[in-house]
């Protein structure tokens, strides 16, 4: 019996592109290398910087940190204190003939309090991290030796805002509202904005309300969020975002969609594309000065072996 040739060239072309999709979506192999620890951050480029730098044209600066003290909501078992101390001036008049007097302060508690980057140690699927690499071959009790935040280069891109509220007619946007593909594309068209490779992408939901003191829900704010959808997440990576943030805790919306595991935007985002998660960003008052593009400014400190860091970055328009 002759072989059917044609039969047999079609199940190897399939075979092969089967194999080759495999690779393609192989998440656990970064673009940049097998020793890649920055990920997205790698889309970054003195072209853009400058691009960046063109687009203040004002020179007003928006402070996107939240001011932290001990009340602040965070995700359990998180929380922050901080107790100030005179070191060797019990007693006594000072230091020296000028009796010089200090105050020094020690900070105790989670580097993932408050406003925060989520750096790309955070965040894995089944103990598998950026690029591969094993929590049980990086990830000690003294810090991590791979994907550290002090690896995480300064981000300084062109920021675009979306304003959800707005864009679904709301001051404040419920719990559970997801942003879509959709939603994004819808509200990207709204205001007149592009999204490109390379920018910080921002949204805006009015989230933080419930922590001001007139409205204050401490509870319902940690319990749940509108957030990021898994749509929304993909088309995000597809155009080659270098972080995203929100006014939220998580940034993703919770509770999960539908057929959505729990963080699963976390892990596409983190885990799977080396995209930084920035939380719990103060958007307000770009939102109010309908601010969609801006230069993006963060500078963290570079604590080694460091998962996440406390961050005030600026937006300049």
């Amino acid at each position: 019996m002759k072989p059917n040739v044609k039969r047999l060239a079609a199940v190897f072309l399939a075979l092969s592109t089967s194999i080759t999709m495999a690779d393609e979506n192989d998440w656990t192999k970064s673009l940049w290398g097998e020793n890649d620890e920055i990920g997205a951050a790698n889309l970054m480029s003195a072209d853009l910087t400058k691009e960046a730098a063109g687009l203040v044209k004002e020179g007003k600066v928006y402070s996107l940190g939240l001011i932290l003290d001990s009340n602040v909501p965070a995700f359990p078992p998180r929380s922050m204190s901080v107790t100030i101390l005179q070191p060797g001036q019990v007693n006594n008049s000072g230091l020296g003939p000028t009796k010089t007097t200090y105050n020094d302060d020690i900070y105790m508690g989670w580097l993932g309090i408050g406003s925060q980057i989520d750096g790309l140690g955070h965040i894995g699927v089944d103990h598998v991290y950026y690029n591969g690499f094993q929590g049980s071959e990086f990830a000690q009790a003294d810090g991590l030796r791979r994907l550290g935040i002090e690896k995480v280069p300064p981000i300084v891109a062109r920021g675009v805002l979306l304003d959800m509220a707005k864009y679904f007619g709301k001051p404040m946007l419920p719990e559970g509202t997801a942003y879509t593909k959709e939603a994004i594309m819808g509200a990207a068209e709204a205001q007149g904005v592009e999204i490109r490779k390379g920018d910080v992408v921002l949204f805006h939901s009015g989230w933080l309300d419930l922590l001001k003191e007139e409205t204050r829900d401490a509870a319902r704010y940690g319990a749940a969020e509108p957030g990021l959808g898994m749509t929304g997440a993909q088309y995000l990576t597809d155009i080659g975002v270098v972080a995203v943030g929100g006014d939220t805790w998580g940034l993703e919306v919770i509770p999960f969609e539908e057929g959505v595991g729990v963080f699963a935007v976390h892990q596409h985002l983190i885990a799977k594309n080396g995209v930084y998660i920035l939380e719990n960003m103060v958007t307000e008052n770009l939102a109010a000065d309908e601010a969609y593009e801006f230069m993006f400014v963060l500078g963290h400190a570079k604590v080694k072996g460091a998962v996440q860091m406390i961050i005030n970055p600026v937006a300049i328009r």
